[in-house]
């Protein structure tokens, strides 16, 4: 089968873990078709660090787990999502570990560590600090047993397309502006999260909120926009991209320090170093604020870990800040917060189904409610195989005659080189307003300001004509979502923290945040 051909059973995008586990469901029910924006390992799939959660050790239980999970959401978890988390996430550790995924073990046992708001050793890692990278690879090494999942690389889904008000396929675009059009029974967004958003972020250059923006295009509900979560630890120099810093490394004993080499976060959070990431950006945060330096950082300290033990836990991270001349067994890493992970997304049932006939999502970019206000560290990848596939298991029952999407004429052909200029000025205007204004600290006077900017803005996405100024609309698009969301919320909880609104509002605000169109109300 040739690449985006013209019609398939179940098109999947996104090519993460959310996208393959859902495939990997599909394939004997109907041909299915995975589409990857970039290569297929451009995901945060691919570079997830610190590992996956799960209750699989001696001394750990479901509702431990559950619990963490609950409290880390701070109020907003969907109970009924966190409980399908934790209870099937057993079983499909299982099955990664049946496909040939190797997790680190000590002697024939599994090796647990723990992380931040984890009351137990949960955590199971891949080669040290590449679980994610182990975990695609098992993946995508199952699906290629399968005769019926096709995987393409480099196809670009620009919107989804309807037919008698259900969704029938999508659009695509080639890198030379060509348009076509592929059909399919349903359609699964799994195309991950949004932190292009940011200036500082940790999230691939393919994480720019795509499906989100197609989904609320074609009129779907998006949800839990506002919540957005900062990893605390960033490697923060001029001259390189911001590298995430596992937090596996402070499970492990890593301290943070102040530019004064003090530590501070006891003065935060009992639980020091492993309170919530919430509570450690916004701590490094206002550090940083009370800084009396001109460009202020804080450091993570792993000189007191052993040596040995801090080289083989963590051989990726160690390896990569040696490329920048940082031994983090004996030097002190420079870190600030950056963008890491989006609990909102598209509005979806526990079975992926969302509000549009036709129409799934798993994974970052979906809202099941399961990560309320602030994810626990770890449930991400669980996150994604659990709910990829439900999600794959309820898609089966969409199967239908799908017909080729009409042929339409080749519209005209545009330049795509490796650099949009304009789009790229577009780009970076959207990513320093929404650090400055709907970033860690947010102001109702910020976020008012950044959305009339946004919106002033609007008339510079319009009608794109090549991937590049596609994905400029839909950082456009995501970034009036999360702006509009946050400034509604007139609260603060878990990843969404307002000065002029400090405290939890329960009575008023002990919902979820819901958007179509231009309204948002909390349901």
């Amino acid at each position: 089968m040739k690449c985006a051909p013209a019609e398939t059973d179940f098109l999947v995008i996104g090519a993460g873990v959310a996208g393959l586990r859902a495939a990997i469901e599909l394939a004997a029910a109907g041909r299915v078709v995975v589409l990857a924006k970039r290569e297929l390992k451009d995901s945060a799939t691919q570079l997830a660090q610190g590992g996956i959660a799960a209750a699989l050790s001696d001394e750990d239980e479901i509702g431990l787990h559950l619990q963490d999970t609950l409290n880390a959401g701070d109020g907003l978890c969907n109970p009924d999502a966190a409980k399908v988390l934790v209870e099937e996430g057993p079983e499909r550790i299982e099955e990664l570990i049946q496909w040939g995924t190797e997790f680190d073990r000590e002697g024939t046992k599994l090796a647990f560590t723990r992380e931040g708001a984890h009351s137990r050793n949960r955590i199971l890692h891949a080669h040290g600090d590449s679980t994610g990278r182990e975990i695609l690879r098992a993946l995508y090494a199952k699906t290629k047993t399968l005769k019926n999942i096709s995987v393409c690389e480099f196809e670009f889904s620009t919107d989804l397309r309807m037919k008698e008000g259900r969704v029938s396929g999508i659009y695509l675009i080639s890198d030379k502006g060509e348009h076509q059009q592929m059909a399919a029974s349903a359609v699964l967004l799994a195309t991950g999260g949004l932190g292009q958003l940011y200036r500082n972020t940790t999230n691939p250059a393919v994480a720019t909120g795509d499906g989100l923006a197609m989904a609320f295009r074609a009129g779907a509900e998006v949800s839990d926009m506002e919540f957005i979560q900062f990893h605390p630890t960033a490697l923060y120099l001029k001259t390189a991209p911001r590298f995430l810093l596992s937090e596996a490394l402070r499970g492990e004993g890593a301290y943070l320090r102040n530019i004064e080499l003090t530590r501070f976060m006891t003065k935060y959070h009992p639980m020091g170093e492993l309170a919530p990431r919430d509570v450690v950006a916004r701590a490094i945060v206002h550090e940083l604020e009370v800084s009396k330096s001109k460009d202020p950082i804080v450091y993570l300290d792993l000189t007191h870990l052993n040596e040995k033990h801090v080289k083989t836990r963590f051989p990726r991270i160690y390896a990569t800040c040696m490329q920048y001349n940082i031994d983090i067994t004996m030097d002190l890493i420079p870190i600030r917060p950056a963008a890491h992970y989006s609990m909102g997304g598209v509005r979806t049932d526990l079975e992926g189904r969302a509000t549009l006939p036709g129409l799934y999502a798993a994974g970052e970019a979906a809202a099941t409610g399961v990560h309320g206000a602030n994810r626990l560290a770890s449930n991400s990848l669980l996150e994604g195989l659990v709910f990829g596939e439900r999600a794959g298991k309820s898609m089966r029952q969409e199967l239908r005659p799908s017909k080729p999407a009409k042929a339409e004429p080749p519209r005209a052909k545009y330049s795509n080189g490796p650099v949009d200029v304009g789009k790229e000025e577009i780009v970076g205007e959207i990513k320093d307003l929404m650090w400055q204004d709907a970033g860690i600290v947010r102001t109702g006077k910020g976020l008012k300001k950044a959305i009339q900017q946004l919106e002033k803005l609007g008339t510079r996405v319009a009608h794109p004509q090549t991937r590049r100024a596609y994905e400029a609309q839909n950082l456009h698009a995501v970034a009036l979502l999360v702006a509009r969301s946050a400034l509604a919320r007139e609260e603060s909880r878990g990843a969404h923290y307002r000065t002029d609104f400090p405290a939890h509002n329960d009575a008023k605000f002990l919902k979820h945040s819901v958007v179509k169109g231009d309204s948002v109300r909390f349901v």
